[in-house]
């Protein structure tokens, strides 16, 4: 079923790039013109089939990613420009002539999205930002007050094959906040224990008073792979918990954690992958802390943000909770203070801090990539440093 929608895409391709190879001659171009389109669409599309073909059987995602995400960079372009160029021919229907202007914009537009494109691929999902916030509650203990969390999320190392080089930056940069405590919300790789290998060195130099915390995401069971066997795949999660180990975070499996501070302490409850359909559910709040409306203040490390609605709001007491998981689809427009993302008609939270109550829930919007290799716009690789505050 895979096969059929990529072979009507490929044949809807080559209807755009023969309408384009028209246009190319009509104006005259110089031959090279003529014989690079050809030659690139060609390429293109003969690279991606091998891509789709030896990829999965290889194991090479990265081939894959790059190889699909190259091919998307030619011809989305491509379809923004036939559209302005169909915008142009409306007039036709009155019998006028066509909008010059039309075709130009879409040339343009073309041309943008092609930069942007590759902005996001090239330099931006490198280009972190630093989100700072603050969470006020009355039911935070007097000793916590200044308390520093950072939390970091979806760092999907897989994306970035065995180059340590943009995570050992990000490290420096998360032990330069000086936090008392560093959690980490889930999916630290893409499908398989291996790819965190080399970057086992570097994530365990993350330094913080209270040492760094973690969860699991959906990503991290090794779910999203064909293993030859129950044991292949046990072995795999068991190699994964090794690696977590080596680099001393403590992983939360389905349990909690006291912070003491004095005779002043706080929970940080920390569960498997919570998981809306299609992804599995492994997660168990109840399990982890089952005196969910106790005096204690709590903060709840869970990957899906979709949890806080089905079980923490109302049902907890649970002060704070930590998310990830919806990367912001790795697509964010800020447009005079209001953002958007497609992963809105997904999530509706998202990205940012949101409130219910006496409630708050944080949604980090990742470090890394999956899909595809790029973030675009807004939507960089965010690292969020949260001060609580007695209120």
């Amino acid at each position: 079923m895979f096969w059929i929608p990529m072979i009507i895409a490929i044949i809807i391709n080559i209807v755009i790039d023969i309408f384009l190879y028209r246009k190319i001659v009509a104006s005259r171009c110089a031959k090279w013109v003529r014989v690079g389109h050809v030659l690139l669409s060609v390429l293109l599309s003969a690279a991606l089939i091998i891509a789709l073909i030896i990829g999965p059987r290889s194991g090479s995602v990265l081939f894959l990613m790059w190889t699909l995400y190259t091919y998307l960079s030619v011809y989305i372009p491509k379809y923004f420009y036939c559209i302005f160029h169909g915008l142009s021919a409306v007039p036709r229907l009155w019998k006028r002539g066509s909008l010059r202007w039309s075709q130009i914009a879409g040339m343009i537009v073309a041309f943008g999205v092609l930069i942007a494109m590759w902005h996001g691929a090239l330099y931006n999902r490198y280009n972190t930002q630093i989100v700072s916030t603050e969470v006020s509650s009355p039911r935070l203990p007097a000793a916590f007050s200044g308390y520093r969390i950072v939390q970091i999320s979806d760092l999907h190392l897989g994306t970035y094959g065995t180059d340590t080089s943009y995570v050992s930056k990000l490290v420096t940069q998360i032990n330069d906040l000086k936090p008392d405590l560093i959690v980490f919300t889930g999916d630290l790789v893409n499908s398989q224990s291996d790819e965190s290998d080399p970057f086992v060195r570097p994530l365990s130099r993350l330094k913080a008073a209270d040492g760094v915390l973690s969860i699991l995401g959906n990503h991290d069971y090794g779910d999203y792979r064909n293993w030859p066997s129950p044991e292949a795949k046990a072995a795999d999660f068991k190699h994964f918990v090794d690696n977590q180990k080596a680099m001393h975070w403590r992983m939360l499996d389905n349990e909690y954690v006291a912070l003491r501070r004095g005779n002043d302490s706080i929970a940080i409850i920390g569960v498997q992958n919570w998981g809306d359909p299609p992804f599995p559910t492994y997660g168990d709040l109840y399990k982890a802390y089952p005196a969910l409306t106790d005096s204690c203040f709590k903060i709840l490390l869970t990957h899906n943000p979709a949890h806080w609605r089905a079980e923490v709001t109302d049902a907890t007491n649970i002060d704070l909770s930590l998310a990830g998981h919806t990367h912001a689809m790795q697509i964010e427009v800020d447009l005079f203070g209001h953002q958007f993302s497609p992963s809105a008609w997904r999530y509706k939270e998202w990205g940012g801090m949101y409130e219910h109550g006496e409630q708050r829930l944080y949604v980090n919007i990742g470090v890394g990539c999956v899909g595809f290799p790029a973030r675009l716009f807004a939507a960089r690789p965010e690292v969020t440093i949260l001060t609580l505050r007695k209120k």
